[in-house]
Formats: structure tokens, C-alpha cells, sequence
């Protein structure tokens, strides 16, 4: 899915998150959103998400405003997930099933498997770890064509981190879904994204091929952010 972003603006009473943000995303790729906490990359996926609204200018999804013939194509998944901690993993799974057309039970149990979690477990006694791989569960057992993950590794254990990024390796649907991936670990992603936004107080610092971008600057991902932050 291509989305397009033009002069967007979003403030709140006392803080401007995006100021003027325009750019576009291509379909069937993986682009990664990378900046400081406070960047706007949460209220820009918020927003593409249809979360929330914003103070001024347009996303459009394939020519579409977001709304909800654009949101029933996107999984979104916040920093923060809204499970029912007094819920199974089983019984979460399936009450989600009921929002999402062509939700795929086989798929969703191939990935509990694959991301080592069981339907019997409660969701209070899971690790923040198992919550996020749970997350990547629910986004790919049903066929999105855009995903939108904000901070999909903060805060969580080494092996969870691996583990779901071998699942968005393994589970990815190459030029027919869309993925977005915000995060401040920028080594995390660096051999995922193929697509690189940098972020800095709500505007665009540096967007570009990831490839390009190493070759231009003679670095990595990591490299690159460093000099914006700095």
C-alpha cells in the first residue's frame, strides 16, 4: 500500500509533534522510521493508523483517506498492547479473530508455536518479552497488506527481539504488504529495512534508500543516526 503524507501537522496543547511532515512510503517494502523518543514517530503512526486525527494536511493510503475502509487492511501495533491481562493467550487470540477479516487460525497457531508461547498461558503472567511476540501473532495471522509497528523492541529481552525479527523475516509477503517499523534501536533493524526515514522534532532529517544511504555516507544505519542525534 502507498501512503502519502502531505504537510502534516499535529499539536497538542502544550507540545507540536509534527510539523509540516511530508513524504511518502512505497508499497511492498519495509521502511523503517527511526528517531529519538519524542521524534513524532509514535503520533505519525498513530495517525496513518487512524488512531488519531491530525491538526492539519493528509494521509492517503493507495489514494484513500485513512478511515475505515484503510484501517480494515492495517494492523497496527502500539508501544503499549490492550490485551485483557485476565484473558488466556488462546481466548485473546480469538476474540481478536472476530475484527479481522480472513483472520487464519492454522497461521495463528503456526506462530505461537514459532514465537514459543502456548494458548493455555494467562496473559498477567506473561514477560514483556512474550506480550510484544504476541503482538507479532496477532499482525500476521491474518493477511494485512499494511503493518505498522511502533517500537516493537523497546523495553524487551534479547531473545524476543531475535525471535520477531525472524518472524517479519519469515512471515513478510515481499511487494504485496507494506510494512512500517519505528524504533531508536536502529542496529535492531539494520539488515531489515530496505527503506530509511530519520526524524527530528517533527520534520524530516534524512529519507532514502537504506543502501544509498550507507553509500553516501560511508556508514551504517547506526552511524547515520548518530551524526543527526549528535
Amino acid at each position: 500500500m502507498r501512503i502519502e503524507v502531505d504537510n502534516l501537522w499535529k499539536r497538542y496543547r502544550r507540545k507540536v509533534a509534527l510539523r509540516g511532515l511530508s513524504l511518502c512510503f512505497e508499497p511492498g517494502r519495509v521502511t523503517g522510521v527511526l528517531g529519538e523518543n519524542g521524534s513524532g514517530k509514535s503520533t505519525l503512526f498513530r495517525i496513518v493508523a487512524g488512531v488519531t486525527g491530525a491538526s492539519e494536511g493528509t494521509v492517503r493510503i493507495d489514494g484513500n483517506d485513512v478511515g475505515v475502509r484503510t484501517r480494515g487492511e492495517t494492523a497496527y501495533l502500539p508501544e503499549t498492547d490492550s490485551f485483557y491481562s485476565w484473558m488466556s493467550v488462546g481466548e485473546q487470540l480469538e476474540f481478536l479473530s472476530a475484527f479481522y477479516t480472513g483472520w487464519d487460525a492454522v497461521k495463528a497457531r503456526e506462530l505461537l508455536d514459532f514465537m514459543r508461547l502456548t494458548p493455555g498461558d494467562r496473559i498477567d503472567e506473561l514477560s514483556q518479552g512474550q506480550r510484544a511476540r504476541l503482538k507479532i501473532v496477532a499482525a500476521f495471522a491474518w493477511p494485512s497488506r499494511l503493518v505498522v509497528m511502533d517500537e516493537p523492541f523497546n523495553g524487551i529481552d534479547p531473545p524476543s527481539r531475535r525471535r520477531i525479527l525472524e518472524a517479519l523475516v519469515r512471515e513478510y509477503r515481499v511487494d504485496t504488504q507494506t510494512i512500517l517499523i519505528s524504533t531508536h534501536m536502529v542496529y535492531e533493524v539494520e539488515g531489515l529495512v530496505e527503506d530509511v526515514v530519520y526524524l527530528r522534532d517533527g520534520q524530516v532529517a534524512i529519507e532514502g534508500r537504506a543502501d544509498d544511504l550507507r553509500a553516501e555516507k560511508g556508514g551504517s544505519l547506526s552511524d547515520i543516526f548518530e551524526e543527526i542525534v549528535l
